[in-house]
């Protein structure tokens, strides 16, 4: 009869695993593959490695976790599990929401509220040095930041944005939001 002699070790490995599975779920919830996340990142995130962290196979570090948090468009609480267990993608833990932004169909928005859009939009692409796209990765920590801008709820803005036909095919909006 084997024992493990370090009686955390265990421990480590069901957070590992729990966090991993969190990591699946938020990728197979934008409906990507292993394949498909190392073709979108230009081979930033090799297919292999995001997989071995899946499985809890391999330690994924704070910075990294937080890198591959903002390649998804999450926060990185999103990616953590609640109580070191996932078993389904909203175990706790904030809708697997994405909001993606259209920017070119942004541009394009006669709306004079659409004002307040483009400009944040702008400000985020600065503040997180994107090269040039089309679509922009909104956090759920930054869609708030504009519901407060435009003086609504979080609900009523995805509402206006889904209004506005500014979201782009990426965008998954899950648990009761419009």
């Amino acid at each position: 009869m084997t024992t493990d002699p370090d009686p955390t070790h265990t421990g480590a490995d069901d957070y590992a695993k729990a966090l991993g599975a969190r990591l699946r779920a938020v990728r197979t919830a934008q409906h990507l593959s292993l394949h498909a996340v190392e073709r979108k990142s230009g081979g930033k995130w090799k297919a292999v490695v995001v997989g071995s962290y899946e499985r809890g196979d391999r330690a994924v570090s704070v910075q990294r976790l937080a890198e591959l948090a903002d390649f998804y468009g999450v926060a990185t609480s999103d990616l953590l599990p609640s109580d070191g267990s996932a078993q389904s993608p909203g175990g706790g833990n904030p809708p697997l929401s994405r909001i993606v932004l259209n920017l070119d169909k942004v541009r394009t928005l006669e709306d004079p509220g659409a004002v307040i859009l483009r400009r944040f939009a702008a400000s985020i692409r600065r503040k997180r040095g994107d090269l040039p796209s089309n679509s922009l990765p909104v956090r759920h920590e930054d869609l708030s930041t504009l519901a407060l801008m435009y003086d609504m709820s979080v609900e009523t803005l995805t509402s206006r944005l889904v209004h506005w036909q500014v979201l782009a095919p990426q965008s998954i909006i899950i648990d009761g939001e419009p």
